[in-house]
């Protein structure tokens, strides 16, 4: 796919296709805040939780038997999330993917492989982190993916010379 400014674009949302790593959903653990999370979804979604009523869930969060289950625990809307969540989201998430990425030099490889090319989540339901349906999403983490992206080719740069 080819952008408005010629580069081309790379679409990744399910763990079973090409740059299925870059989705949270990837099984590839991290270790942050003194725990080892099985993946940056669990992670991120019980962050929503942090010094609220419902702490409790932040444990149900991180044994969650998979990504898919300990997102759904996070998006229930019966639940009360942090009040600044809607400030903290996005740096959460950034500290969570870059560990990630910072953890397994695999898949910085793929990432760096992707040159400078756009990095976006193709998915249908998500406009805030991904396209959205109609594809006019904000597109959050494939933003995040190409900051990261960035500050490894820039720490490169740095440890050759």
């Amino acid at each position: 796919m080819m952008a408005r400014d010629g580069r081309m674009t790379i679409l990744f949302y399910k763990v079973c296709e090409p740059y299925g790593c870059f989705s949270n959903f990837s099984l590839h653990s991290i270790q942050l805040g003194g725990e080892v999370w099985q993946t940056s979804e669990h992670y991120y979604q019980a962050q929503k939780f942090v010094g609220t009523q419902d702490q409790t869930l932040c444990q149900r969060i991180h044994n969650a038997p998979s990504p898919e289950i300990a997102a759904a625990i996070g998006r229930d809307p019966l639940h009360s999330v942090r009040p600044d969540w809607d400030a903290v989201k996005i740096p959460i998430m950034y500290k969570a993917v870059l560990t990630k990425f910072m953890t397994y030099c695999d898949l910085s490889e793929i990432l760096l492989s992707t040159g400078e090319q756009i990095i976006i989540e193709n998915s249908p339901t998500d406009a805030f982190w991904g396209c959205g349906l109609d594809g006019c999403g904000q597109n959050h983490l494939g933003k995040i993916l190409m900051r990261i992206r960035q500050e490894i080719r820039e720490d490169l740069i740095k440890g050759g010379s």
